[in-house]
């Protein structure tokens, strides 16, 4: 029986600001649309993934400055945008936007309604995110933080995700089994195969069917993410 689950915070709780990024395009030229971006920004992920932290032979920090850029990079690709100048600078605007939170400063809508489904079902949880010492303050900020246990920042604590170090210390601190735990995240080389190498489930948010088939559960949201894994309690 599950009796906490761990969530990622960007993509997961936390949902990339796609207004101020297709204002940002539109400043450069480049008409979109906010759903337009996101769309484009479900199927970069997967190649994101693919490129970057997929090992071996890779195994990308999710935190450098080269994912950060190819993540723009394939977002516009995705958008159908390859002038050079507009991709080096949405690039440069990517380091300096809303610094230190970057672009994925708005809650997703289901975020609080999932939180409070474990609440009252009386599943503890809390976030495992790779990030530079902010995630905490921002969901603090967007009202998240005060139905969560705990948050495990990466910055903070010395290693990131896939290593199964980060999921080894929520373990502990939950005072749960990794069979009585499970992960849900938005990328399957760091958040899906990280869970399982501690031997706890895990569910992969693909909210747009772009991961195509994977040895994995899947949901197209956070909410229903939680609802597939408190099933069997009848929640």
């Amino acid at each position: 029986m599950i009796r906490a689950v761990f969530l990622d915070a960007g993509n997961t709780l936390l949902r990339m600001n796609y207004a101020v990024i297709a204002a940002e395009l539109e400043r450069h030229g480049v008409r979109v649309t906010p759903a337009e971006v996101e769309r484009a920004e479900w199927r970069a992920r997967v190649r994101l993934d693919a490129a970057a932290f997929a090992s071996p032979p890779r195994g990308a920090s999710t935190e450098s400055g080269a994912s950060a850029a190819l993540y723009v990079r394939l977002l516009l690709e995705e958008l159908g945008v390859a002038d050079g100048a507009v991709v080096s600078a949405l690039i440069a605007w990517r380091q300096t936007y809303n610094a230190p939170v970057g672009p994925w400063d708005v809650a997703d809508p289901r975020a609080a309604p999932a939180l409070g489904f474990l609440r009252a079902a009386g599943v503890a949880a809390a976030v495992i995110s790779n990030s530079n010492g902010s995630v905490r303050a921002i969901l603090e900020r967007l009202g998240l933080a005060a139905h969560l246990d705990f948050v495990i920042d990466s910055s903070e604590v010395g290693v990131e995700k896939p290593d199964r170090r980060i999921f080894g210390l929520a373990l502990e601190r939950a005072g749960v089994t990794p069979a009585e735990a499970a992960y849900v995240g938005d990328l399957y080389s760091v958040d899906v195969l990280g869970a399982r190498a501690v031997g706890m489930a895990a569910v992969l948010l693909d909210p747009g069917g772009c991961w195509g088939p994977r040895d994995c559960a899947t949901a197209p949201d956070v909410l229903s993410a939680v609802r597939l894994l408190l099933r069997g309690r009848g929640a």
